[in-house]
């Protein structure tokens, strides 16, 4: 693609009727490293990244305080890079999972946990008020009542704006809903893996629920099927950016934070903004999501 890349070409979003965000936003995930088990990031590189996607008109940054690797925190990169913070900028944050300091994951989180880790992230991101808070759900819990609750009761004394939910089935959802309202939905979701967000997905929509999708280009690297190269080609752009396209044509309610280290990465992310897919691109992506459910679903 060309085009030169403005993430205000995505469309925006509102979220809980009162704080608005470009649909392309920014996943702080890989800020400290490639993957959880390294290796490190440049720390100034990822610095000059948030810098990058600002400039780009990026205004929701997605982030948590267990994104780190030995001594480099994602949290930390994002104050040092960005503080203080553009007035329009929209921090979001995730708590119910714990790391030790060796990267080792830990039990869930109860509710002395989940404050402390409120507080952790105020404090490394130098804040009042976080913007937005999703409870992370960890496979062992099925339901997700008290640590919500732990969540909703911290909204009330104005530690927290709004609060949003991850990794939930609809019950879940539902059950979150009856303690606090929830503003943001983060499910795993790609053109490879609509499992968990195919029936959430329209659910969001029609309620006016932002839903954002976590590893919007699998998770595994950008896979190489021959229906991303085909669009990719007629539209002069890589494989990523269809992803990432699609991820924003299915549904006004998605908004994407794919994340980097890399500034290409992030330029060749904020174009897909831009790229607009027609009928045959959709027809040939929705043909690609079924035969992909129904791989997963035949395992």
């Amino acid at each position: 693609m060309t085009t030169s890349p403005h993430v205000t070409a995505s469309g925006s979003l509102l979220l809980g009727g009162d704080l608005p965000v470009s649909r392309m936003g920014f996943g702080a995930m890989k800020l400290p490293m490639r993957d959880w088990q390294g290796p490190a990031c440049d720390p100034e590189q990822s610095r000059a990244v948030l810098r990058r996607a600002v400039e780009l008109g990026i205004d929701h940054i997605d982030t948590a305080w267990f994104y780190f690797f030995r001594d480099v925190f994602a949290n930390t990169l994002i104050r040092e890079a960005l503080y203080p913070y553009p007035e329009n900028l929209v921090i979001a944050t995730k708590v119910g999972p714990g790391r030790e300091p060796d990267g080792t994951w830990m039990n869930p989180a109860g509710p002395a946990e989940l404050r402390e880790a409120v507080h952790r992230n105020l404090r490394e991101l130098g804040v009042d008020r976080l913007d937005l808070v999703y409870l992370r759900r960890m496979p062992s819990q099925s339901s997700i009542s008290a640590p919500f609750e732990a969540l909703a009761a911290m909204r009330e004394e104005g530690l927290i704006r709004h609060l949003g939910v991850s990794n939930v089935s609809a019950a879940q959802l539902a059950e979150a809903e009856a303690i606090a309202p929830v503003v943001a939905v983060q499910n795993k979701f790609s053109v490879l893996d609509t499992e968990h967000g195919d029936g959430m997905l329209a659910d969001c929509e029609a309620r006016g629920i932002g839903f954002v999708p976590f590893f919007p280009l699998g998770g595994t690297g950008v896979p190489d099927h021959p229906a991303l190269r085909r669009v990719a080609e007629r539209h002069g752009a890589t494989r990523a950016q269809v992803m990432l396209a699609w991820l924003l044509a299915v549904s006004p309610a998605v908004l994407a934070i794919p994340g980097t280290s890399s500034p290409a990465h992030l330029d060749e992310n904020v174009a897909a903004a831009s790229l607009r897919l027609g009928p045959e691109d959709l027809a040939e992506l929705a043909a690609l999501a079924q035969e992909s459910a129904a791989i997963s679903q035949g395992r």
